[in-house]
C-alpha cells in the first residue's frame, strides 16, 4: 500500500487523480488502470490529459520502489483488448540501475503546484540542463522557448481563456471539480481547493490558470505576477497513448527533479486543451511534434498540499 500511497502523490488535470490500481499479490504485479469515470469529457475529450495523470503515478510508483530496493519493470499497455490497463509493474530486486530515482523519493510529498507569483531571478542554464536530461530519460523533450515563442505561448494562454469564458459546457466542468466550500459541492477529496486558486493576476503577464473565474470566492487577494515567466513546453514527436504515458512519466520526472533544486513549479494545460491551439504551441524548429504540458518554472513560494483519496479508495487486490 506504501507504493502507491507514494504514486498517488502525482498531479492531474483538476486534481481528477483518474487512476486505479490492482495488487496481483501471487504474480508480483501492479496494474495501473485509467478510470474513465474520472475523465473529463469536455476539456480532455481524447484522454490524453488522464493519460498524463496516469503516466506521472507511474513514475511515483517508480520511485517508490527504487527507494526501496526494489527494480520497477514497467510494460506499458500490456492488454491491446483493454485500451483503459496502462501498465503492469513488476518488482525484481535488487534496484540496479533505477537505484538513482530513489534519490527523488523525498520529493514526493514536498512537490506541489504553486498558483502564486515568482520572483523575477533566473535559473541557471546547469539546472535547466538536469531538467532537460530527466525528460531525455523517460523519452520526451524539455524545450524552454525562445523570446518570440514565449511570447506566442502568452497569446495562446490569453485565447484560452477566451475560448473558455464562451463554453458553458467547458466552464461547468471546471466548476464540478473545485471547491469553494459551497454547498453541493464533490467530496473534499479530490479536485482544486480554493486555498490553492492562488491571487489573482493584476495583468496577465503569467501561464496561470484562474479556477476561480466566477469569482465564488470573497475577498480573495489580487498580485502581481512576473513580467518574465520561465516556461518549458514538455512534448513527443507522436501523439499516442504510449506518448501520453511517457510524457506523464516524464513530467513527474521534471517536477521532482525541480523540486529538489528548490524550484517552485505549475503546471497550464490551459491552451493544449483546444486543438485549434494546441498545434501552434510548438516550435516548429524543435524537436517536438506535439506538447503535452507548459510549465512554469522559477522561485518563489511552494503551494500547499493538496487532497488526495486514500488508497483504500484507489487500490484493490487481485
Amino acid at each position: 500500500m506504501s507504493l502507491v500511497e507514494d504514486a498517488v502523490t502525482a498531479p492531474s488535470m483538476h486534481n481528477a487523480q483518474p487512476w486505479t490500481f490492482v495488487a496481483r499479490t501471487e504474480a508480483g504485479v501492479i496494474e495501473l488502470h485509467g478510470d474513465p469515470r474520472r475523465a473529463l469529457p469536455h476539456g480532455d475529450p481524447d484522454h490524453r490529459a488522464l493519460h498524463v495523470g496516469c503516466g506521472a503515478a507511474l513514475f511515483g510508483l517508480r520511485v517508490a520502489a527504487a527507494h526501496r530496493s526494489l527494480r520497477p519493470v514497467v510494460r506499458l499497455l500490456p492488454s491491446p483488448g483493454d485500451p483503459w490497463h496502462f501498465a503492469d509493474v513488476r518488482f525484481d530486486g535488487p534496484a540496479g540501475s533505477d537505484a538513482d530515482l530513489g534519490a527523488l523519493h523525498a520529493a514526493l510529498a514536498r512537490r506541489h503546484t504553486s498558483r502564486f507569483p515568482f520572483t523575477e531571478e533566473r535559473i541557471p542554464d546547469e539546472v535547466v540542463d538536469g531538467l532537460r536530461a530527466a525528460a531525455l530519460l523517460e523519452g520526451c523533450r524539455l524545450v524552454v522557448p525562445g523570446e518570440w515563442h514565449a511570447v506566442a505561448v502568452m497569446g495562446l494562454v490569453h485565447a484560452s481563456a477566451l475560448f473558455e469564458a464562451a463554453d458553458e459546457a467547458v466552464r461547468a466542468e471546471i466548476a464540478a471539480w473545485t471547491r469553494t466550500g459551497a454547498a453541493g459541492e464533490g467530496p473534499p477529496t479530490e479536485g482544486v481547493p480554493s486555498y490553492a486558486f492562488g491571487p489573482r493576476q493584476y495583468d496577465v503577464t503569467s501561464p496561470v490558470r484562474d479556477f476561480d473565474s466566477l469569482r465564488r470566492v470573497p475577498d480573495r487577494d489580487a498580485a502581481r505576477f512576473e513580467k518574465r515567466p520561465q516556461i518549458a513546453l514538455l512534448g513527443t514527436l507522436e501523439d499516442t497513448p504510449e506518448d501520453w504515458l511517457k510524457a506523464g512519466q516524464a513530467l513527474q520526472h521534471v517536477l521532482l527533479r525541480a523540486t529538489l533544486d528548490g524550484l517552485a513549479t505549475s503546471l497550464m494545460s490551459q491552451p493544449l486543451e483546444w486543438p485549434e491551439l494546441r498545434f501552434d504551441a510548438r516550435d516548429p524548429g524543435a524537436a517536438i511534434g506535439f506538447v503535452h504540458m507548459v510549465l512554469r518554472l522559477g522561485y518563489g513560494p511552494g503551494g500547499r498540499t493538496t487532497p488526495r483519496r486514500p488508497v483504500s479508495e484507489v487500490l484493490t487486490f487481485g
